[in-house]
């Protein structure tokens, strides 16, 4: 305001110059109580604006001392203000820090000084009661904030970690409940509402929140697909042993929803292959297992594959596990599956052209090292062999070799690693392998060799290769190399009788006993 006032007057004096300078400084007289005053035009134009600019700064500086007390209290109020907010700062560092007494000391601080965030107070009152081990302080200040409509999810979150922190899972449930009621996007009460029921195998209400939640946004669809393709082929899972003719059935369309979803997810195709050749359907069976190849090799896939027709000759099974290594020929699985139809068809030449074609590893495993050694025994390599042997008796295990099962069911998990592999695979979308973390037996690495040395035929290769892909009791592995530091005594007995095959049945890898055709 004064800026323009001072504008104007520097107008009016401009144009009272310009006028006396013309010539025409006109005339102006006053007459007030017996008083005349005469003077030029421009001298009372000149005389007004200046009296105007005398009383308006006369009229701000009397608005000024009537304000000064408002002024006053606005300065002292902004002052606390920035105490209280300084204050507020610093308790929230010291509750980073672990410091309680201090960041207790700094909320009763900033309590006193701020009465226009009441909201960030009482959190940092809670949590300093918390980092201060004051854990009925803590709730309390928790429940305070339920009867306030702004802090209330704050409030139920606190008073659920404080919950889970004492052990009481299930008031810590109810809170998440609540929260998860009264607001959509309540991440952290969906999480806890959905690991509480991975926990109890609840698969069914697990389906239910995650179906929920991509309807609410709060997670986002790819997640939400693989979340229900893990949870599907965990309720197959939990249907797949039992005698119940609708259990079974419940469980292959769970286990088909499964693929649906995710047509790549190895342990919902294995299940639902299994289900489908039980009932006869092992083309279709064999069409799931081919999709998934092309996504995402697996051990478990091709086991099920060789295992979808037990009337075959070994040449038409190399030929068919052949046409499935084609689908996806430059994966690592697909180069060892060749390896393996070579053998299984009786073809070393074809199984140590097909070896050399493996991706180098700095450090074979130990089922790439007993591959090796089954395709050296075949070609008639037997030292070959024995080297890849004890090569791969100190090499490392591969993890998805450990979902198969000793006693032949593939991905044979319990309900807290369903738990846990429908939560990794839905974040992360890679399986994990609980057998593998938790050291257990696997399916056989390495194989068993004769324990001397001897003349090897192609016919005695053959009968191991035929023995491996039979399932047949394989030749000890060696305990003696065989080698003679002295000449045998003639009258020391003749060499021992060879080993008999095992002629027994097969055992099965990848599914279950079936009955006797």
């Amino acid at each position: 305001m004064i800026r323009a006032l001072l504008a104007l007057v520097l107008i009016a004096v401009i144009a009272v110059i310009v006028v006396s300078l013309t010539g025409e400084p006109g005339a102006a007289s006053l007459e007030w109580l017996g008083w005349r005053v005469e003077m030029t035009a421009a001298a009372a134009a000149l005389l007004t604006l200046l009296l105007a600019l005398v009383a308006a700064a006369l009229w701000r500086g009397l608005l000024w001392i009537i304000e000064a007390p408002r002024r006053a209290a606005r300065a002292r109020a902004e002052a606390r203000r920035k105490q209280a907010t300084e204050a507020l700062s610093r308790g929230f560092l010291a509750v980073a820090a672990g410091d309680g007494s201090e960041a207790r000391r700094l909320a009763q601080k900033a309590a006193d000084l701020n009465d226009d965030a009441p909201a960030l107070v009482r959190v940092l009152a809670a949590q300093a009661a918390e980092a201060a081990g004051d854990t009925t302080g803590a709730r309390q200040a928790w429940n305070a904030m339920l009867g306030f409509p702004e802090m209330r999810l704050a409030g139920l979150r606190g008073l659920m970690q404080l919950a889970l922190a004492e052990g009481d899972r299930a008031l810590a449930l109810r809170h998440a409940e609540t929260a998860y009621g009264l607001a959509r996007s309540a991440l952290w009460a969906w999480r806890a509402l959905l690991e509480a029921r991975l926990e109890a195998g609840d698969w069914a209400a697990a389906l239910q929140l995650v179906q929920g939640g991509q309807e609410r946004k709060i997670v986002s669809p790819v997640v939400a697909e693989r979340a229900r393709a893990a949870l599907l082929a965990a309720s197959a899972a939990s249907l797949e042993e039992s005698d119940d003719p609708k259990a079974l059935d419940q469980a292959l369309d769970f286990a088909l929803q499964s693929v649906k979803l995710k047509s790549d997810f190895a342990p919902g195709v294995v299940m639902a292959a299994r289900l489908l050749a039980a009932d006869g359907k092992a083309a279709k069976a064999g069409a799931l297992i081919e999709a998934a190849w092309k996504g995402a090799p697996h051990p478990a896939l091709w086991l099920a594959y060789r295992d979808l027709k037990t009337s075959e000759t070994p040449k038409a099974r190399a030929a068919r596990l052949a046409a499935l290594a084609q689908l996806k020929p430059e994966a690592r699985e697909s180069r060892i599956l060749k390896v393996e139809s070579a053998l299984i068809g009786g073809d070393p030449v074809a199984a140590r052209a097909a070896a050399r074609l493996l991706p180098e590893e700095a450090s074979p495993t130990a089922r790439l090292a007993g591959l090796m050694a089954r395709v050296a025994f075949a070609c008639a390599e037997p030292d070959e062999a024995r080297a890849w042997v004890a090569r791969g008796v100190a090499a490392p295990q591969e993890p998805d070799w450990s979902d198969l099962d000793p006693e032949g069911q593939a991905f044979a998990y319990g309900r807290e690693d369903w738990a846990r592999l429908a939560a990794s695979y839905a974040e992360t979308g890679e399986l994990i392998h609980p057998r593998f973390e938790r050291r257990e037996r696997t399916m056989s690495d390495l194989p068993q060799l004769p324990s001397a040395y001897a003349q090897s035929t192609y016919a005695e290769s053959t009968a191991f290769v035929h023995a491996a892909e039979t399932g047949g009791a394989l030749i000890p592995f060696p305990d003696d190399p065989g080698v003679l530091d002295d000449p045998p005594s003639p009258d020391a007995p003749g060499p021992a009788p060879a080993p008999r095959r095992n002629t027994g049945a097969r055992r099965r890898l990848a599914s279950g006993p079936r009955p006797a055709k």
